[in-house]
């Protein structure tokens, strides 16, 4: 692979400072005071047309008298002139900038102008930029301090990513006294060009990078920001600390369910989805970070504490009860072991209270004890300087214990100078140690929350179950007829039956205009009956008087009419009525009331939400929230987060409700999200739910124009499995092949092939020796971003239905959007048999439905088989490489 696209700014070999001064306090003579003074490896040129020297420096006119190349250029004049100084860096050959100057759209109009100006230079060249109105960036082990911050910062592992210029500089003087260091600072300012999603593309193949630490205030484009998150998280640990909520993502809507979601719901259920864990204050975001890159991985919740002192367990376990994180309950055989290895007054339980002279001996016994217990997911070891108390020992004892046992093992040893040599001895052996019992239990929490979200990231759901496909056209047919009257608010019979297009089982409803037509409706459904005034202008109809219940007799549903038109007559005299509905009363005294629903935030796009239902939703405020499209693994999270799951089993006299029905209903709502991009809410409010299946009793829609795009799927912060792309070939041979998308769970798929590739056909596709992929590769293929990038395999079954893997075809989006790579490789074995042809025609066919432009590769000059495939394809063919031994291919689209 070449480097990366933003090599240059964060590798530059020279750099050119615009508005580089000698003028005490001007932001230009900060920003090169700090190249000077930081130590920066390469070249610095100072551009200062009123002045011949800058702080003892030669200083230059313009690029052109540098007379030298220049990676990457600084600016900090005034807004007015970083139009003319983007387009001579453009004209110079520079490709990367920093523009630190403020005027641009955070003054209005005309700075919004001025911003358009500088894209449009910047485009003009390939040239990429951060800011504007930032801070700047710093790359410390190389000296590279573009900012105006006071100070640089110590070389680190951990890269800080903040739109906040202010708190960027907050944060550098806080880890600068905690003496924490950096691999990358970028303040992102404005964000014009370069965004999260460019940085965090570049730092997932930085191996100066070890952890990443985002602030953020604000999302520009959900789609690159989950790409870009979900695409680093799989390799490096993203910790994101986010201030605020988003204004008019908070706005009462038309429906409960908008009324319900706050942006900051979102924004949470987002980083879960994308395997990234929040911090909640700066300390938090440094802890998690150091935590998570220790080697150690939790694969439960439930924590065991060792420790010689009762007080230090007893705020332990507070702590964790405040997080939520369980205690193990120890099994029998452990508990006999450690009856047969500790005092007789030792707590028999957990906490493992091993007494004030614990020995090392005793604590490793412990130690091990509860290591081998499988109720124990990970273990705290906590220690006090008592008169008997071998700190260093104990740590010595414990060096060995984790090893192989696949557990978290944390300590905290309390006190400073007593015990700072047993510290050291943890610390050499890359175990974690705290200071006190609530920040190791903080740090279990981070690897619990961590390794949740991770496996949440791993699930790939396709927009449409395969079951029972919906009628998607129907329900689209139903939503156009009501745009075309000129509403936006579907009646409750319309809502229903989009709802019944996939397959949502809803009470069937009938729409009454006279009391005398209530009756006969009445007398036909059969009693008890329930009305409800139909208004697309009234959304909580109880609210208004619009509903009557357990209406029993004929004569009591013509009364029931008229009472409900009057009451709503006189509580909303402005509301449009058109009749009444009537509906069978469900009699389920063992259903539970359930809000299920749909809102379209105003950055992340569709959200789902689920919670407690009924006439008291606002009031209960119990719900969670996801980013579609679900799965029944995400579907089941989902759930679990709220308290009314608790009352979904079998309590009382009540049975267990039919969960498989309710999980279709929320499956279901998915799919609404992924087809129906003209659906913006949706509100099933209650959706009745006991042991014999669910029903949605009331529905509620609320539509609006959509802008077509070429990708489908393009109104969705996170990508479907594009289940669209499958498709099912018979080879020549008679053998049936299918051709699909790849998936995460396709790893081991993926790593055999590759392993049983010939060395020429490795070497053709990856132009190196190489044996067989390495985990981080694996990854790296097989969990891909559908947005951003396609893989597309070949499979085969043999008799007992296992898959093999015969071929792939890949592509990944250029930087600039329009343009991407391909690779293709086919199983030797397979060769000549039409497989790449087939593989080859549908990704270009995918590439050119995704708006992509060209498609263009590198292909060793020795590949004639290649070479021939892209030729009949319709790719141009060109020299490449410096000795003629590679040729790249373009395909315009």
């Amino acid at each position: 692979m070449g480097k990366h696209y933003l090599n240059k700014l964060f590798e530059p070999r020279s750099v050119a400072v615009f508005g580089a001064s000698d003028r005490e306090g001007a932001v230009g003579n900060l920003v090169f005071k700090n190249m000077i003074e930081g130590g920066f490896k390469g070249e610095v040129f100072p551009i200062n047309p009123k002045r011949e020297e800058v702080q003892g420096r030669k200083a230059y006119p313009d690029l052109k008298s540098i007379g030298h190349p220049v990676d990457l250029a600084v600016i900090t004049t005034p807004a007015v002139t970083v139009p003319g100084i983007i387009e001579a860096c453009g004209k110079h050959g520079i490709r990367s900038a920093v523009i630190i100057s403020a005027g641009f759209r955070e003054v209005g109009p005309q700075g919004l102008k001025l911003e358009q100006a500088v894209l449009e230079n910047a485009r003009r060249y390939g040239l990429r930029f951060v800011g504007p109105n930032c801070l700047g960036i710093m790359r410390p082990d190389t000296g590279l301090n573009c900012t105006f911050n006071k100070g640089g910062a110590a070389p680190g592992n951990i890269a800080l990513v903040s739109q906040s210029g202010a708190l960027c500089t907050a944060i550098l003087d806080w880890a600068a006294a905690n003496k924490i260091g950096f691999s990358a600072v970028v303040s992102t300012g404005i964000s014009a060009d370069i965004d999260f999603g460019d940085v965090l593309d570049y730092l997932v193949s930085d191996p100066k990078t070890k952890s990443i630490l985002l602030y953020i205030e604000g999302i520009h484009n959900a789609l690159s920001f989950m790409s870009g998150l979900r695409a680093a998280a799989r390799f490096k640990p993203v910790i994101a600390l986010k201030v605020g909520r988003h204004a008019s993502g908070s706005k009462a809507a038309m429906s409960h369910t908008g009324a319900l979601v706050g942006a900051d719901d979102v924004f949470e259920s987002a980083l879960r989805r994308a395997g990234v864990l929040r911090g909640l204050r700066i300390a938090n975001l440094f802890s998690a970070a150091s935590t998570l890159t220790f080697p150690i991985k939790a694969s439960g919740e439930r924590l065991a504490i060792v420790t010689n002192g009762g007080g230090p367990g007893v705020m332990a376990t507070d702590r964790a009860a405040d997080l939520d994180l369980p205690l193990a309950e120890l099994s029998k055989e452990t508990l006999k072991k450690l009856d047969s290895v500790l005092p007789p007054t030792w707590s028999k339980n957990n906490p493992v209270d091993i007494i004030g002279d614990a020995t090392p001996e005793r604590y490793a016994q412990a130690v091990a004890a509860c290591m081998d217990d499988p109720g124990v997911d990970g273990l705290l070891v906590l220690l006090t300087p008592q008169a008997m108390t071998d700190p260093a020992g104990v740590a010595q004892a414990l060096v060995n214990l984790g090893k192989g046992k696949g557990k978290p093992l944390l300590t905290c040893w309390m006190g400073e100078i007593q015990v700072a040599e047993g510290r050291r001895i943890l610390r050499d052996a890359n175990i974690p140690t705290f200071n006190t019992p609530e920040t190791a239990v903080d740090a279990f929490s981070y690897l619990v929350n961590h390794s949740r979200n991770q496996k949440l990231l791993l699930e790939t759901p396709e927009p449409m179950s395969l079951d029972k496909v919906p009628d998607v056209e129907g329900a689209r047919l139903i939503i156009e007829s009501v745009l075309a009257e000129g509403r936006k608010v579907l009646s409750e019979s319309e809502s229903k039956a989009v709802l019944r297009a996939f397959h949502i089982p809803t009470a069937s409803a009938s729409i009454v205009r006279s009391p005398n037509e209530a009756l006969v409706q009445a007398e036909s459904i059969g009693f008890p009956v329930a009305l409800k005034i139909n208004s697309p202008d009234i959304t909580h109809k109880s609210d208004a008087g619009g509903v009557r219940l357990g209406i029993s007799n004929a004569q009591a549903a013509r009364s029931a009419y008229n009472e409900l038109v009057n009451a709503v007559r006189k509580n909303r005299p402005e509301a449009r009525l058109d009749g009444v509905t009537i509906e069978p009363m469900f009699q389920r005294p063992n259903g539970r009331e359930l809000l299920v629903g749909l809102v379209t935030d105003p950055v992340f796009g569709p959200v789902i939400t689920f919670g407690a239902g009924g006439i008291a939703v606002e009031v209960m405020g119990d719900r969670a929230v996801t980013l579609p499209p679900l799965n029944r693994r995400l579907v089941q999270d989902l759930i679990a987060r709220t308290r009314i799951s608790k009352l979904l089993g079998a309590f009382r006299h009540m049975p267990k409700v039919d969960m498989e029905a309710l999980e279709q209903v929320l499956l279901r709502v998915s799919e609404i999200a992924c087809e129906l991009p003209l659906v913006k809410e949706l509100d099933i409010n209650p959706l009745l739910v006991d042991e014999n299946g669910a029903v949605a009793v009331d529905a509620r829609i609320v539509v609006d124009y959509h802008v077509q795009t070429s990708d489908r799927y393009s109104h969705m912060a996170i990508y479907p499995y594009p289940s669209h792309l499958f498709t099912k070939r018979q080879l020549p041979n008679g053998t049936d092949m299918i051709i699909r998308p790849i998936r995460p769970e396709d790893a081991e798929l993926e790593q055999t092939f590759v392993r049983n590739l010939s060395e020429q056909a490795k070497y053709f596709r990856f132009m190196q020796a190489l044996d067989e992929l390495s985990p981080q590769m694996v990854a790296r293929f097989t969990q891909i971003d559908y947005s951003r990038e396609m893989a597309l395999i070949a499979v085969v079954q043999d008799a007992a239905g296992k898959e093999a893997e015969i071929g792939v075809a890949r592509y990944s989006i250029n930087p600039d959007g329009r343009s991407c790579e391909f690779a293709i490789v086919v199983a030797d074995e397979w060769q000549r048999q039409g497989i790449a042809h087939l593989l080859m025609q549908q990704l270009v066919a995918t590439a050119r439905n995704h708006g992509l432009q060209i498609m263009e590769g590198d292909v060793l000059a020795n590949n004639h088989d290649m070479l021939t495939l892209v030729e009949k394809l319709g790719f141009a063919i060109s020299s490449g490489g410096e000795d003629g031994d590679v040729v790249h291919v373009v395909l315009r689209l």
